[in-house]
């Protein structure tokens, strides 16, 4: 199997204030667009990691999309777009500390758009945070994926 070529453009805008750990824009030509559902803090068994450490569910989360990532042969480089779900019970959630546990897992020098809601609840009451991501990997020639 060999890789089509795609590009991937991150921009930021001067019309626009300086990011802060993420990119503005972020344009993809070609290759794949990977969708990853909502990942929360759960082993392959289901079980919860972490209970009441948002640290802990905060890695778990990344982990478990790039398990995703990787079952589809794209990487953590290839994110475009984090959306990230915490519940409004984590205080004072200091956005330092996302940044550095997601700093271990993506490319810091083409950070993906993102965006940080706080929601009353997420859809399992121990749940503290939950991430969903987009990627643009390279299309695999004489493939339908």
């Amino acid at each position: 199997m060999t890789h089509a070529p795609s590009s991937t453009l991150f921009h930021n805008p001067a019309t626009l204030p300086p990011p802060v750990g993420y990119s503005h824009v972020v344009q993809s030509r070609g290759g794949r667009l990977i969708h990853v559902s909502g990942q929360a803090a759960r082993d392959a068994d289901g079980a919860l990691v972490g209970e009441g450490d948002f640290t802990a569910q905060l890695h778990q989360c990344f982990l478990n999309i790039q398990h995703a990532l990787e079952a589809v042969g794209a990487s953590m480089a290839d994110l475009v777009k984090l959306n990230y779900f915490c519940d409004e019970r984590v205080p004072q959630v200091d956005l330092r500390s996302v940044v550095v546990v997601r700093d271990r897992f993506v490319n810091t020098q083409r950070p993906p758009a993102s965006s940080f809601v706080v929601v009353k609840r997420l859809v399992r009451p121990e749940w503290l945070i939950e991430i969903e991501a987009v990627a643009h990997a390279a299309a695999i020639e004489g493939s339908d994926a």
